[in-house]
């Protein structure tokens, strides 16, 4: 057996586990804490394959000069590629440690135990500890991968509710974010935005500025990066706020307000790839099916904006960021300000969380670019509200159309998902876009528009249904050049792909007069997929032949998120007059072997309330001058008052199948479950996401 990927890119043991200090245990990894948990679950894996407290564990995170590099923390990765590289070096770990023991005590090796760092044999003490032989046991050696691991039935601290190590501070008002962060000397900047890419600066009344600011104020220039800094916060945010009005700019090309709607994308020119089964002979129409479904783009919508801080001292650069991958950010910065990657190091502390790729790696850069210009200097940049809805990455608007040939039955017996879609993974380490770079004179050359194919996809994830169609394939129109810049953003093209495949696999039961949960599993072959669907239906009460254009309704999606991570099948009642009200929400999950119960539970309960104020509120406006929803009131999101009951269950959850990624795998299901609902209610159905009152009417007028 070979090792894990995580574990041949990082493949010594003391980059994973270390015994520094006298009963605590040092141990690293690369995944980041935006929100999810994961810092816990790591925790729990380690305490658990190290038989250790976990009190006794010290885990250092996301840290250029500390922790393994394992890219972004990302795709519901965190557990099932990241936890599974951690738990068998842990594993490894305690088997060196006993192997040593038993070489040195003369005992039988399947004798020893281990209890809280103690070497036991027969259950008794035996002296020894992991500190004790610490400095006998070498582990600057390579991972062999092929420790055993422990059984779940084995299992004392995975499996249990251990209280998340992230929420105290959160919640008593500790210094617990990167925005609490004070260094000595430290400034305050802003930067004055580029309106559009390639824009340059044709003037700058740099005089007006420093009058807005009623206090003192430096103004950095470089190409067409601007930047206000000083010690005092609230000066430069009053010079910062009037700045926009006292530059004027070149090349700013009025955008045409029609394309933030995602048919846009149906006229521009595009990369094509096929994946999966060649097309076989179309079927006669009476026995074909097709419908096109759309989503505008969406935003990140982070609570709070984004920040960076960055200190250039003695030819070193360190750079603080709450951005999702400390070693992409590095290689990119590196690349922007021409410095060998070995001169800077870059750190997580926890910000407001994102799910995907919003302004914290822009942040970060801007504070490394202004740090360059300021040696010795601590100079930390937050962005405004308005800053980050309007620059930020976005999720990029898509089309979806789904057909089907279908057998005398009723059932497809070829399936086609074609996907048009801006690009879904611009992330800085993929080659560039970084607002500063773009801003400085000679920027790096931006990277090729390309995306992999699934699984797991980007655009593409989850275009192929799990459902067992004799042929099914994914033609994919990736659109390289989109009117705003687009990146990732929790589940990729799995949402709108979910969605217009479960949409039209309602669309289809009704076609072959049969119940929608039985239709589905008429065509599920996958056990662990019949599961899901059935658990949830027994939850939700689910009863065949309920009415439909009554105002109430009831709805039904499912999918495995990447078709390789965890299976979720999910039920919404909604009621409809002229808004949509979602009133109970239904969730079955299989996620293979559960760390922690209640945090998985969390990440799907929070998946669920974030694909509700996807379907029924999200999405970007745009004018002539850019994206124009730059506040709460014009990019509204799901209040409070609108959240659903909720409940979610996992199924079989301490078993000794590996872990899946949870992070994500409601989000697709719950829109099509909430669109699927929304249809029963009315009667007719709306294809074009979000669900907002006018589309209602639309649809209410049509029936």
């Amino acid at each position: 057996m070979s090792a894990p990927g995580m574990l041949r890119d990082n493949p010594r043991l003391d980059q994973w586990v270390r015994f520094d200090m006298p009963g605590q245990v040092t141990v690293s990894t690369g995944r980041v804490e935006i929100g999810q948990g994961v810092l816990t679950a790591m925790r729990q894996i380690a305490a658990e394959e190290l038989d250790v407290s976990p009190e006794r564990i010290l885990l250092q995170t996301g840290d250029t000069a500390l922790t393994p590099n394992e890219g972004y923390t990302a795709g519901s990765q965190s557990i099932q590629f990241g936890g599974v590289a951690l738990r068998l070096a842990c594993a490894e770990v305690r088997a060196l440690f006993l192997d040593h023991a038993a070489s040195q005590s003369g005992h039988a090796r399947d004798a020893l135990s281990v209890n809280d760092g103690a070497i036991l044999h027969r259950g008794q003490p035996t002296g020894q500890d992991y500190w004790s032989l610490a400095a006998a046991v070498d582990l600057a050696r390579k991972a062999t991968g092929r420790a055993a691991i422990k059984k779940a039935s084995e299992h004392h601290i995975v499996g249990r509710n251990l209280p998340r190590v992230d929420l105290a501070d959160k919640v008593f008002g500790g210094p617990a974010f990167l925005h609490d962060m004070t260094l000595d000397g430290m400034v305050h900047a802003r930067v004055v935005r580029q309106p559009r890419r390639g824009a340059t600066i044709r003037t700058i009344d740099e005089a007006a500025i420093r009058r807005a600011a009623k206090g003192p104020i430096d103004i950095v220039r470089d190409g067409n990066f601007v930047a206000i800094l000083g010690q005092d916060e609230t000066v430069v945010e009053a010079a910062a706020t009037v700045a926009p009005g006292h530059v004027a700019w070149d090349n700013v090309e009025a955008l045409n307000p029609f394309q933030e709607e995602a048919r846009w994308l149906l006229q521009q020119p595009s990369i094509d790839q096929t994946h999966g089964a060649p097309p076989v002979d179309p079927a006669p129409a009476a026995r074909t099916y097709e419908a096109t479904y759309t989503r505008m783009h969406i935003a990140h919508a982070s609570i709070g904006p984004s920040c960076g801080l960055a200190l250039y001292h003695d030819g070193h650069l360190q750079v603080w960021t709450h951005c999702q991958g400390v070693y992409p950010l590095r290689a990119a910065l590196a690349r922007t300000l021409k410095l060998d990657p070995a001169t800077i190091s870059v750190k997580h502390v926890q910000g407001p969380g994102c799910y995907g790729h919003n302004g914290a790696d822009d942040a970060a850069a801007d504070a490394a670019v202004i740090a360059l210009r300021r040696p010795g200097q601590p100079v930390k940049v937050r962005w405004r509200r308005d800053e980050e809805f309007g620059f930020e990455p976005v999720s990029p608007a898509m089309v979806v159309t789904a057909r089907a040939a279908l057998d005398e039955s009723g059932k497809p017996a070829d399936w086609t998902t074609e996907i048009w879609s801006g690009r879904h993974t611009s992330r800085p380490g993929g080659g560039g876009n970084l607002l500063a770079a773009e801003a400085l004179p000679d920027p790096p050359p931006p990277p090729p528009a390309a995306e992999g194919p699934p699984p797991p996809g980007a655009g593409t994830r989850n275009g192929e249904p799990l459902y067992a169609f004799p042929a099914k394939r994914i033609v994919h129109h990736l659109i390289a050049e989109t009117p705003v810049r687009t990146s990732s953003l929790r589940g990729l093209g799995a949402t709108l792909n979910v969605y217009a495949i479960e949409s039209s696999m309602d669309e289809l039961a009704e076609r072959a007069g049969q119940d929608p949960v039985a239709y589905r599993l008429s065509v599920l072959t996958d056990p662990r997929a019949r599961k899901v669907v059935e658990h949830v239906a027994r939850m939700a009460g689910w009863r065949a032949g309920l009415p439909a254009g009554t105002g109430k309704g009831r709805g039904v999606g499912f999918a495995q998120y990447k078709n390789m991570a965890a299976y979720a099948a999910v039920i919404a009642d909604v009621e409809v007059d002229e808004t949509v009200r979602v009133l109970r929400v239904w969730c079955a999950a299989d996620a293979g072997l559960v760390i922690n119960p209640d945090g998985a539970i969390n990440q799907l309960e929070g998946g669920i309330v974030q694909a509700a104020s996807w379907a029924l509120k999200e999405g970007v406006r745009l004018d002539e001058n850019g994206i124009s929803s730059r506040d709460w009131e014009g990019y509204p999101v799901l209040r409070f008052s609108e959240v659903p009951e909720i409940a979610v269950e996992l199924i079989d959850p301490a078993t000794d199948r590996p872990p899946l990624g949870v992070g994500e795998a409601s989000g697709g299901p719950t829109v099509a479950a909430i669109g699927n609902a929304v249809a029963h209610a009315l009667g007719a159905r709306i294809r074009d996401l979000p669900l907002t009152r006018e589309r209602v009417m639309a649809a209410l007028l049509r029936t």
